[in-house]
C-alpha cells in the first residue's frame, strides 16, 4: 500500500486520461464526467488525502457531475426536435421572387436560387414581386404577399 500512497496521483491521472479517451469515442458525456471525478481525486491525492477519501471524492464528484452538469451539457449540445427544420420545412417563411405570374392555380417563383411551381394563397402576383412562402404542398410553394411589390406594377 506504500507505493499507492505515494503514487496515487499517477493512477488518477492515467484513469482521467483513459476515461477522456473513451469519451472521445463514445460522445456520451458520461465518461468525461467520470474523468472529472478522477481529476478531483487526483487533487485529493496531491493534497495528501488517504486512499479512502480519494475514492469517496471520485465517487461524489462523478455522481454530482452526471446528475447536474451532464443534463445541462446535453441540452445545449442537442437542440430540441421542434427547433430543427430540415428539407422543405426550412423554406416556409422564406422570401421568394415571382418569375412568372402567380395566381390561385399556377405560377413560378424563385426561392433561394431554385425555381419552384407556385400558387397564391390569395390574390395574384406579377414577375418581380417579392412574396413569402407560407407552405409547401407537394412540389408547389404556396405564397402570400410580403408587402413588397414589383417596380413594374402600375
Amino acid at each position: 500500500m506504500d507505493w499507492f500512497d505515494h503514487n496515487a496521483w499517477m493512477v488518477w491521472l492515467v484513469l482521467a486520461l483513459v476515461l477522456g479517451g473513451i469519451e472521445m469515442l463514445s460522445l456520451s458525456l458520461v465518461f468525461v464526467m467520470l474523468s472529472g471525478g478522477a481529476l478531483a481525486a487526483l487533487v485529493t491525492a496531491l493534497l495528501g488525502g488517504p486512499a479512502w477519501l480519494q475514492g469517496l471524492v471520485f465517487a461524489a464528484v462523478s455522481v454530482a457531475m452526471i446528475a447536474f452538469v451532464r443534463p445541462v451539457a446535453v441540452r445545449h449540445m442537442r437542440p430540441a426536435v421542434e427547433d430543427v427544420r430540415t428539407n422543405i420545412d426550412r423554406l416556409v417563411g422564406s422570401p421568394a421572387t415571382v418569375v412568372e405570374p402567380v395566381d390561385s392555380a399556377r405560377g413560378l417563383v424563385k426561392i433561394g436560387g431554385d425555381v419552384w411551381t407556385a400558387r397564391a394563397e390569395r390574390g395574384e402576383f406579377l414577375p418581380g414581386d417579392v412574396v413569402t412562402v407560407v407552405a409547401i404542398d407537394g412540389a408547389t410553394a404556396v405564397v402570400a404577399p410580403s408587402g413588397r411589390t414589383s417596380p413594374y406594377r402600375s
